[in-house]
């Protein structure tokens, strides 16, 4: 399913993606308001709208291609004569994607976990620097990403591409639905296609430093804090508890940061992972503390 608005003006051609893993389900609906939201002679450009690339997941409601569980983010630019997976990223890169100036590719976290809303972008790129900051989350992770995925292979052709993180696998999120379209409001105004208001989102931080949490015991955690929450250096982030003992073991905070994203399955083993923290530098950190305290 591909919905393309041409618009009445000359401009920039962008795309936006959605449900390359198929129960990654926040993105489709921003892609899909985004398809029907606009009049062609609105905008100046052309917007490409793919809001489940990965069909066969999508139907089955799985993250992986069904059957060969091959990950679709991993297979582009694709292979017209290769495996599956690598068929489908061909068709969709080389239809869709090589032909356009820009991208967003919209995601969650896999199942069992959720991530506060942020973008992740090699910054390293100045084109694909000024989309991450255009797109105007509090948050981009910095980082050149993996052989084989969308934003990589697009970027390194010419086609600045970021990704979008926001919640988690199998359900709508409003509000971060909501923020998502707010965002690609703003990319339309950095880059021409409409409206001139570039969104500043109060604060932002760009980090490289995170660090996975892991559990020490196994057992059941109660999180004192959400995704996107900021946590200082000591403070207690969780409780492990045994469902046989009273005690529990508390799980503390390495170093001042914010949550990018926590587990939603509180059943853990020794190992597993708790949450995803991003280091802040202690201005950053004073301004999250003052805006979430107001709140």
């Amino acid at each position: 399913p591909v919905t393309i608005v041409n618009g009445e003006d000359d401009g920039p051609t962008m795309f936006l993606s959605a449900a390359l893993h198929g129960d990654e389900l926040n993105g489709i609906e921003v892609v899909r308001e985004v398809a029907n939201a606009y009049d062609p002679a609105d905008i100046a450009g052309t917007l490409v709208c793919l809001p489940v690339v990965n069909v066969p997941g999508f139907i089955s409601q799985q993250r992986y291609l069904p059957i060969y569980d091959r990950d679709l983010n991993r297979a582009f630019p694709g292979d017209r004569d290769g495996a599956s997976a690598r068929r489908i990223a061909a068709t969709v890169f080389e239809n869709f994607v090589k032909p356009c100036d820009l991208g967003v590719d919209f995601h969650t976290s896999t199942r069992g976990r959720t991530n506060m809303f942020h973008v992740r972008a090699d910054m390293d790129d100045p084109d694909v620097a000024r989309l991450a900051r255009a797109f105007g989350s509090n948050l981009v992770i910095d980082g050149d990403g993996e052989p084989g995925m969308l934003r990589v292979e697009a970027s390194k052709r010419g086609v600045p591409t970021i990704t979008v993180e926001m919640g988690e696998a199998h359900r709508f999120e409003r509000s971060l639905i909501d923020d998502a379209l707010g965002g690609v409001r703003s990319v339309f105004a950095e880059y021409g296609l409409q409206g001139n208001r570039v969104r500043w989102p109060g604060w932002r931080t760009v980090v490289t430093e995170k660090t996975w949490i892991r559990a020490d015991a196994g057992g059941i955690v109660d999180l004192h804090h959400d995704r996107g929450s900021l946590v200082h250096e000591g403070e207690q982030i969780c409780t492990i508890t045994d469902p046989f003992k009273a005690d529990g073991t508390a799980v503390e905070a390495p170093f001042t940061g914010v949550l990018i994203g926590v587990l939603e399955n509180p059943v853990v083993y020794p190992g597993n992972p708790i949450c995803h923290l991003a280091e802040l530098d202690a201005e950053t950190a004073r301004i999250v503390d003052r805006r979430q305290a107001s709140r």
